[in-house]
């Protein structure tokens, strides 16, 4: 392992720890104020941004395999899975838990606010720690490392490849909520991991609009609308088809089913 490469874990282990005491202490001092669950949605969202802001710089320009790229994709999925503690950290995730009435209508925008001004807070705040020139990979950033556009497909294309992201980890999301946290959190970071692995190629796979509106949007390479497009609508697509398919689909069976049953009733009498 490189000497850049252990800098950068180094620097996600401080993000996460950093955040995970933070997150205690908001969470202890706004106790009796009910707003701890956005000092949380805050926090959350902001370890999440800088981190993948330094696995986006190690994976482009640390000279990475992609075998090990994608084992610290699942290591920091499985972080932020055990710290989050309730925050979402992903505005589609959000709308999901309000459209089946688990957020009241306010608390989910205000969320979704929270996720937002993190993204963007976590946008200037990694460049000045890349700006302390804390391993050679940092130092290259500030002598003229230029973010592209992570999309190399066709617009519709991309779209259709986030919507994809989005609707297998949502599905994942949905079929895991009885399991054992434990192992869910597993679960669902081996989901983004494959994700991840299929479609980063093609448009960074990021499924989340916070998210991408913290790494992708500076980037050149593509319009605001262009990346609007692929990165909030085809995940919030995503989102609804999953959940508007496993809402349906089930009722749909069972009264088909249930519709079968005098029919083949009747054949054998």
């Amino acid at each position: 392992m490189t000497a850049d490469v252990a800098v950068s874990l180094s620097v996600l282990a401080g993000i996460v720890l950093l955040s995970e005491a933070t997150r205690r202490l908001l969470t202890r001092s706004l106790a009796d104020t009910g707003l701890c669950v956005y000092a949380a949605e805050l926090v959350s969202t902001f370890q999440q941004c800088c981190c993948s802001h330094e696995l986006k710089l190690l994976s482009e320009m640390g000279g990475v395999d992609r075998r090990l790229s994608l084992t610290l994709t699942y290591l920091a999925a499985v972080a932020h899975g055990l710290t989050f503690r309730g925050a979402l950290g992903n505005p589609s995730g959000t709308l999901e838990q309000a459209y089946h009435s688990r957020l009241p209508g306010g608390c989910a925008l205000r969320r979704i606010a929270c996720q937002f001004a993190a993204a963007a807070a976590a946008r200037a705040a990694v460049p000045v720690v890349w700006g302390m020139g804390l391993s050679g990979l940092h130092r290259s950033v500030t002598m003229g490392y230029r973010c592209v556009s992570a999309i190399h497909a066709p617009l519709p294309q991309a779209a259709a490849v986030e919507l994809a992201c989005a609707f297998a980890v949502q599905t994942a999301i949905t079929h895991t909520r009885s399991v054992e946290e434990k192992y869910r959190v597993h679960a669902l970071a081996a989901v983004v991991a494959t994700v991840v692995y299929a479609g980063g190629c093609m448009t960074g796979a990021v499924f989340n609009p916070a998210l991408a509106f913290s790494t992708q949007f500076p980037c050149s390479g593509n319009s605001f609308l262009e990346y609007c497009l692929v990165y909030w609508l085809g995940p919030l697509l995503g989102m609804m088809s999953s959940v508007l398919l496993f809402d349906k689909l089930p009722p749909l069976l069972s009264r088909d089913s249930l519709h079968r049953l005098p029919s083949e009733a009747k054949k054998t009498a």
